[in-house]
């Protein structure tokens, strides 16, 4: 584990919205790029979680530049006003949508949309964030999905996103990360779609995607190989012990963000790629190969369909920067 922490160029300057921030995956690459000098909002769904957070970064780095922000993404209306403040801030230089639930339910729940819970949570609240936010991102912005493993060890019945037919836990997370990830690459296809048609009508000889969308995965990332951190990361000794006996094939969160972080800050990232650990479970970040579903264009362009008429929302990669 030599290789951590990666060296990062300085982001001063730069607005980062991180999702699920209070925690984890989110905590981690929150503080990793307020360090580095980024404005950093840390959005989660608990006031109190989030106050945590906050003070654990600035207990580290007192000067660092953080703020919350509440939203709750199995709420459309939440996301809505979360939106709203958003849009009265600085342009955002990247968005990292992290929020998601990973213990999910043993039977199938809705969230107060009438959305299955984890479809609602991981994936379409996200939509219906981006949704309000693309317009207000900066040129050159990138917006991170994160994704998972659990996306190559999973069928994927897009005829069936709400799990009406059938319902088990796996499958709640697995259906909605492949959801996600094929809503990312759908998004870069979009955004390049429009970029062509904004050159052509100006008579542009190229045209480059003023966002762009790409997908990190952060390997095997548990707590219990992660460091402890007072009101955000405090496994107990049980787990501490069973997470080290999976030493050989995982790492701690603290970790499994440097390929999020990479996503966010590294110059040779573009829309459409796909990040991980470079052995899979773990390591520095590296280029890897998504799954044949989550990149298929058909698929794609369902699950967005699908997407805009849960939430009612439309996202339109042409209004970008509008």
């Amino acid at each position: 584990m030599s290789w951590y922490p990666l060296p990062i160029p300085s982001q001063a300057g730069r607005s980062v919205l991180v999702t699920g921030a209070n925690a984890g995956l989110g905590f981690f690459t929150s503080a990793r790029l307020a360090r580095a000098g980024a404005h950093v909002t840390l959005s989660g769904r608990s006031p109190e979680r989030l106050a945590a957070a906050v003070a654990a970064i600035r207990g580290r780095m007192p000067r660092a530049d953080v703020d919350s922000l509440v939203i709750d993404t199995s709420s459309l209306e939440s996301v809505q006003v979360g939106a709203e403040r958003l849009l009265d801030r600085a342009p955002l230089d990247a968005v990292v949508l992290n929020a998601g639930m990973v213990h999910t339910p043993a039977a199938r729940l809705e969230s107060v949309d009438g959305n299955e819970l984890v479809l609602a949570t991981n994936v379409l609240g996200h939509f219906a964030l981006l949704a309000r936010v693309l317009p207000h991102l900066a040129t050159g912005a990138r917006v991170v999905t994160i994704g998972s493993l659990s996306t190559m060890l999973s069928t994927f019945r897009v005829d069936d996103l709400q799990l009406l037919r059938s319902y088990d836990a796996w499958r709640a997370y697995a259906q909605s990360k492949i959801a996600a990830t094929s809503i990312a690459f759908e998004l870069d296809r979009r955004l390049r779609r429009a970029a062509v048609d904004g050159a052509e009508a100006v008579g542009a000889a190229s045209a480059v995607p003023r966002v762009h969308s790409l997908v990190a995965h952060p390997g095997y990332s548990i707590s219990g190989r992660t460091p402890r951190v007072p009101g955000v990361n405090e496994p107990a000794r049980l787990d501490r012990f069973a997470d080290a006996l999976q030493a050989p094939f995982s790492q701690g969160k603290h970790r499994g963000a440097e390929p999020i972080v990479h996503a966010v800050v590294a110059d040779d990232v573009e829309g459409g790629q796909f990040w991980g650990p470079q052995y899979a479970t773990k390591g520095p970040p590296r280029l890897a190969m998504p799954t044949r579903v989550s990149r298929d264009p058909r698929i794609g362009a369902r699950v967005w369909a699908f997407a805009e008429q849960a939430t009612g929302l439309v996202l339109d990669p042409a209004r970008v920067g509008s």
